[in-house]
């Protein structure tokens, strides 16, 4: 039979008129705290097994819907097991509200601070998956109720009149006649590069994110992804972290992809984006501390508001104040075979159109609850986000498919952003707090502390 043992912890209280610091013996009538190992032990023992189930859960979930699972690297026989016999999605859907009211009584007593943070983000996971599955039956929330449930931020948007004043910026940049979106389009073609030469500008741009973030977070021995060039997709780039510390990184040719996709997609699909993040849970979580639950990803969950906030303020930490345009000027433009502009409206015109992509939130928004059709989505989308009819039929395809998915990008990025840079630190301490965010079970609300 097991021994159990009883630890007591003295709390003595300070005596008045004393400092608080000094050795001192306890007072005679000093307040005794009893924390109970059996109770301790129990609540982690509790949420490991809180944490295998919900792995179950999740791989099951994914069953009844294609990219439900965004990556998977824990033991083929779970998947195989869930994959063999999943349960009815009404079934999933009680089993992850009785997850929850598990989870609740566990965290009660759990001492550690990363444990608890761990039970904090789990409780925030399932929440997730409830309101995923909700919606798998039918359920419909307002845009900003799902975004809420499933990301775990409530996101406030701008009136689209908000964007006009980048985009009065941006006619000053693009003079001329016809529609605003046709010009910008027509002299950002100038900027593609050659079908012939994508290969080798993003070998050279990945190389360059991978040294700037090697620089500032180690990496494990082995790292690696592959890049593959597709056809047919909703998006630009995705990154399927396959586990082992590897990647497959895929970008999408439909469109003619200009050169300032190169550092961009670089940056968020591997380093420090995705890959990088990837990697850091595997190493630090699942392989250093046992988490299995993190060797699955749901990707309608606030993991995926971590994730994409923390790959697109990548860039710029990466790139920080014009050394991307440098790096695009004096390495990308001669191997993409583009001719380097005499002066720097390319880049202001790049950051005017930043300025103004918080539109399509709005956009998407009002699109989804239905108080303009698709048609007027993607006329609306030209117009803000200045791009052509192929590429605004894009961006709504994406929002049809992904739903309130497309907050995780600006809101993630001003979020991740906010943390990093609080207080103005050295770009030590800011590449320190991006390792935290990447390494730990981090909660968008975490961002806000």
């Amino acid at each position: 039979m097991t021994k159990l043992i009883s630890l007591s912890l003295i709390v003595a209280a300070p005596l008045a008129g004393c400092a608080a610091t000094g050795a001192k013996d306890p007072a005679p009538n000093a307040a005794v705290t009893t924390l109970d190992v059996r109770r301790t032990a129990a609540s982690a023992k509790a949420l490991d097994e809180i944490a295998a189930a919900y792995l179950q859960l999740s791989l099951e979930i994914g069953t009844h819907e294609p990219g439900y699972i965004d990556a998977y690297y824990g033991p083929p026989e779970l998947q195989k097991a869930a994959e063999a016999a999943p349960r009815d999605k009404a079934t999933l859907l009680a089993a992850t509200r009785e997850l929850m009211a598990q989870l609740d009584l566990a965290a009660r007593r759990l001492p550690d601070p990363l444990e608890r943070r761990r039970a904090t983000f789990l409780r925030a996971q399932l929440r997730a998956a409830e309101t995923r599955l909700q919606m798998m039956q039918g359920t419909r929330f307002a845009f900003a109720d799902e975004a809420e449930r499933l990301f775990g931020v409530r996101p406030r948007l701008k009136p689209l009149a908000n964007y006009d004043l980048a985009l009065k910026q941006i006619e000053a940049l693009v003079p001329g006649d016809g529609p605003l979106p046709d010009r910008v389009e027509a002299y950002l073609d100038a900027f593609t590069i050659p079908k012939e030469r994508l290969q080798k500008t993003f070998d050279a741009a990945i190389a360059r994110c991978r040294g700037r973030s090697m620089a500032h977070i180690p990496m494990p021995e082995g790292e690696s992804f592959r890049l593959e060039f597709v056809t047919g997709k909703s998006w630009s780039g995705y990154n399927y972290y396959q586990g082992g510390y590897h990647s497959l990184i895929q970008v999408n040719t439909d469109l003619p992809i200009r050169l300032s996709r190169a550092l961009d997609l670089g940056c968020h699909e591997g380093y420090p984006g995705h890959h990088l993040l990837n990697m850091k849970l595997e190493e630090k979580l699942v392989k250093e501390r046992g988490w299995a639950e993190f060797s699955v990803y749901p990707l309608y969950s606030p993991q995926s508001l971590i994730a994409e906030g923390s790959a697109n303020y990548g860039i710029d930490l990466a790139f920080p104040e014009s050394s991307k345009a440098d790096t695009e000027r004096d390495v990308l433009m001669p191997i993409a075979e583009i001719a380097v502009p005499s002066d720097d409206r390319y880049w202001e015109l790049l950051a005017a159109i930043k300025r103004a992509s918080g539109a399509r939130l709005t956009i998407a928004q009002q699109y989804l609850d239905g108080i303009i059709d698709r048609p007027t989505a993607v006329a609306l989308t030209q117009k803000y986000l200045l791009v052509s009819p192929q590429r605004a039929e894009q961006s709504v395809s994406f929002t049809d498919q992904y739903r309130s998915y497309v907050i995780n990008y600006g809101l993630g990025e001003t979020m991740v952003r906010s943390y990093v840079e609080r207080g103005k630190p050295s770009r030590d301490e800011m590449w320190r707090r991006m390792a935290k965010i990447v390494s730990e079970p981090t909660l968008p609300s975490d961002l806000l502390r």
